[in-house]
């Protein structure tokens, strides 16, 4: 008895589901396909140009990530929303389960919140874009990139440095890719028996002949003594080089420096100590 209640209750159910498949709702089926792949095409046309556009203005590529990633969501949106009307699923239901959704994730994600939040003002004020060079406390490198949560930095060895966004919006960032130009300093010690004269000349010849050194009516080459040490006259040397020039010129300074203060005599004096003993007569 119960077999046979149960074999009538599944074919009461297949002939429940069976007369929803009628030609009426085929048609429905295949509007509704028609419709989700048309919004496929036009999203992929929409992003495909706004990448385009995007690339001419030269927007940083982690804000046209972000950008993406919002049509991305707004086309899910569309697509979810009519598979619903689709199934009769009122859509004011969907909205409020989506909103209590929304409400739940926020509460879990309550400590990161202020990160995305940081993320989205890097994007759109831009202090640093994807590819500037920046000094953060202790980490210096190149943007790799900007998510909502974190920026990545490559640092000089390599490493690459995971700092949270919430972080680096409160603190202060050196950001050596807003100008073309970077100064290079380097501070040298000469004997106080040197010829200052002599010392500036040849600091400034060493600086004229290396390459990427910028020498023009706003930036040119620079020596000047700096101060009187224990040991040392200690002389500095200021130049002005493209950003990407910097460690090529920084290091070609210092070979030249060492060169021509040999070939020149000029001294740099180790650091020393004078004793003085005296006769203590009984």
């Amino acid at each position: 008895m119960e077999m046979a209640n149960t074999v009538k209750d599944a074919k009461g159910l297949l002939s429940e589901l069976m007369s929803l498949f009628t030609p009426k709702y085929f048609m429905r089926i295949i509007f509704c396909a028609v419709f989700i792949v048309l919004i496929l095409l036009i999203f992929k046309l929409i992003v495909s140009q706004f990448k385009k556009q995007a690339s001419k203005r030269d927007m940083d590529p982690s804000l046209i990530k972000f950008f993406v990633r919002v049509i991305r969501i707004l086309e899910i949106i569309i697509i979810v929303m009519r598979i619903f009307s689709l199934l009769n699923i009122s859509g004011a239901g969907v909205i409020a389960a989506l909103s209590a959704a929304a409400a739940a994730l926020a509460l879990a994600l309550k400590d990161n919140l202020s990160d995305i939040t940081g993320g989205i003002v890097i994007l759109f004020t831009k202090p640093f874009v994807t590819g500037d060079f920046i000094v953060f406390g202790d980490h210096k490198g190149y943007v790799e990139k900007i998510d909502m949560m974190h920026t990545y930095i490559r640092t000089y060895d390599d490493t690459h440095v995971v700092i949270p966004n919430s972080i680096i919006t409160k603190s202060e960032v050196d950001n050596y890719t807003k100008n073309p130009e970077i100064r290079v300093q380097i501070f040298v010690p000469v004997s106080y028996e040197a010829d200052i004269d002599k010392v500036k000349e040849t600091l400034l010849k060493i600086c004229r002949n290396i390459d990427h050194v910028i020498d023009n009516e706003k930036f040119f080459p620079k020596v000047m003594l700096e101060e009187f040490g224990e040991s040392s006259v200690n002389m500095v040397v200021r130049v002005w080089t493209p950003f990407e020039f910097y460690w090529t010129v920084y290091y070609a300074i210092m070979d030249g420096i060492k060169k021509e203060f040999e070939h020149h005599n000029i001294v740099i004096p180790y650091n020393q100590l004078d004793v003085h003993l005296d006769k203590i007569e009984n």
